[in-house]
Parts: structure tokens; C-alpha cells; sequence
């Protein structure tokens, strides 16, 4: 194994930076959430519903879709079962398959919360930045987020 390139000081402080901004953004989202007896994964799970057709999406694609392993996400979506944010429901055409749906609560859940929900996003974050550091920053991560994308394959 070769040595490691180490990073210089500029680029431990823009990695640095970006951890640091990411944890605190998402505890700040996170404990809002609570406020409405929900938390940032919940509500990444209504999100994806949400904007599905008919409300609905394979586990799968839904633990593709938020990141989470499916049998963390199977954990997720009892607790919000037990909520009556959502169900499931056995795929007709693949008896393997599942389904997670949407309750009529979780759709009401979405609606009321959305609006909070953004202006939490836009007042510590998009509103902290310009117009230029916004799209600057839309594309300084488009080839990380590529990158990643192709190692999940």
C-alpha cells in the first residue's frame, strides 16, 4: 500500500466544514421535526411517498432511494406503521416484493409539515447563502454525488 495522500490545510478545512454543516444542519431539521412527532428519516420516507404515483413504492427502491439498508428501513417503516403514516402491502406481481403506501394520516402529516419543513431548510440554509454560492455549490458536488452513485451499482 502506497502513503496516503494527506490532506492539506485548505482541504481539512473545507472537509471539516462540509461535516460540520451537514451534522449540525441535520440535528437542527431533525429537533424541529420532533415538534410534530417526527423525525428527518421519517419524513425523508414521506417525501419519497409523497412525490410517488399512487402513493406507493417497493421497499426496495425505497431503501435505494433514501440510502438505508432494507432491513433498516423494514425497522423504520413499523415504527411509522404503528404511527399510521403508512402500510404495507404485498406486490401482486411479485410475491417477493412489498410495498410501502401512504396512509390518508401520513398524506395529512406531509401536507401540515412540508410547509414548516421548508422554511426550516431556507432559514438555516438556503438563505444563508447567495444566489452564486448556491449554484457553485449545486456543482462542486454534481461529480461527488455521480461518483457515489455509481459505487452503490
Amino acid at each position: 500500500m502506497s502513503a496516503p495522500r494527506w490532506l492539506t490545510q485548505a482541504e481539512q478545512q473545507a472537509w471539516r466544514a462540509h461535516l460540520t454543516v451537514h451534522k449540525l444542519l441535520m440535528h437542527r431539521l431533525d429537533r424541529e421535526l420532533h415538534a410534530f412527532g417526527l423525525s428527518i428519516n421519517d419524513y425523508e420516507i414521506l417525501v419519497n411517498l409523497s412525490e410517488s404515483p399512487d402513493h406507493r413504492m417497493r421497499m426496495s427502491d425505497l431503501a435505494d432511494a433514501t440510502i438505508q439498508s432494507r432491513s433498516r428501513l423494514s425497522h423504520q417503516i413499523s415504527r411509522m406503521e404503528a404511527k399510521g403514516l403508512v402500510t404495507r402491502e404485498e406486490c401482486a406481481d411479485d410475491r417477493r416484493g412489498t410495498f410501502a403506501v401512504l396512509t390518508d394520516d401520513g398524506w395529512d402529516a406531509i401536507k401540515e409539515v412540508a410547509p414548516h419543513h421548508v422554511s426550516a431548510v431556507r432559514e438555516h440554509f438556503v438563505d444563508r447563502l447567495s444566489t452564486d454560492q448556491l449554484t457553485e455549490m449545486q456543482r462542486a458536488y454534481a461529480p461527488i454525488v455521480e461518483h457515489l452513485k455509481s459505487l452503490r451499482s
